[in-house]
């Protein structure tokens, strides 16, 4: 198994082009993004995305932004998320990251909604992987845990730092809820967070060096699970991002760190922990079979 690396386009304002030579410098593998709604603005997206010969993941919202509507009703979800479906599966992304639901609906309306999202994608032939998002449906791991059990189907984007800061831990204290989950794991947002918060000031600073081998503890588990489900390729978007996420000085608004040297950071420790990761689970194939 491979891994790839994605750029993420929150808090990204520059051109494509811009986007791109950042991304072959990192010898990271594409970018995160939403598809534009306007059809003009779409169609030179999806020209320059092809030119670019990079991967594209897809992300969609329904109703809202990150966070959703709360007037919206499960209906108006599912009609959101079809009509993004449609607008972006032309582009043919490699799947749409998909942060979907709220947080404030009953366990009995979260699982009639996940059930018909996925015979949604389903319908579409696409892959559509559900977010771990404050705000979201999955904002902890146990009502995520509870929907999965319900509709095993469903695939996830794993952000644990949402989790870390919902339950005000790091996510390794709650391994069985973890070890059930990682099966469903298809994708990872690489970020760091910390039990006050989803966002440390710095991931390589050692005073949260636990909360990184936390973080990288909990996406071992999807790695294993998705080598036993015979995954060729696992994807990893680094995920520091603005709106108050990184740090700033008091007063001034000056941010401690630079974003996108943070998840350059990450993306480059992550190539890394995979192939130790990676060699460690070979080995130990190669033992349980001798």
């Amino acid at each position: 198994m491979k891994l790839q690396l994605y750029k993420t386009f929150w808090g990204f304002h520059g051109p494509l082009s811009e986007a791109f030579n950042t991304v072959r410098e990192a010898e990271f593998d594409g970018i995160e993004a939403p598809i534009p709604h306007d059809p003009a603005k779409r169609e030179r997206f999806a020209i320059e995305v092809a030119e670019s010969g990079l991967g594209l993941i897809a992300e969609i919202c329904t109703a809202g932004s990150y966070v959703p509507e709360r007037s919206a009703t499960i209906a108006d979800h599912l009609t959101d998320l079809e009509a993004k479906i449609i607008n972006g599966k032309d582009l043919k992304p490699r799947f749409f990251n998909v942060m979907a639901g709220c947080d404030a609906w009953s366990l009995d309306q979260q699982i009639d909604f996940f059930s018909r999202a996925v015979d949604i994608a389903d319908q579409h032939d696409v892959i559509c992987s559900f977010e771990t998002h404050r705000g979201r449906s999955f904002f902890n791991p146990w009502v995520t845990r509870d929907v999965v059990r319900k509709v095993p189907a469903l695939k996830l984007t794993c952000d644990f730092s949402h989790w870390v800061v919902v339950s005000e831990r790091l996510m390794d204290s709650e391994w069985d809820t973890i070890a059930e989950l990682a099966p469903h794991g298809h994708h990872v947002h690489g970020r760091i967070g910390y039990p006050q918060g989803p966002q440390v000031p710095h991931p390589a600073d050692p005073a949260y060096a636990d909360c990184l081998a936390s973080h990288q503890r909990c996406w071992e588990a999807v790695w294993d699970a998705q080598r036993a489900q015979g995954y060729q390729i696992s994807t990893l978007t680094p995920e520091c991002g603005p709106d108050g996420y990184t740090h700033q000085i008091p007063f001034t608004g000056e941010q401690v760190a630079d974003i996108w040297q943070m998840n350059r950071w990450i993306g480059d420790t992550e190539r890394v922990h995979f192939l130790h990761h990676d060699s460690a689970f070979l080995k130990r194939a190669e033992s349980s079979i001798a």
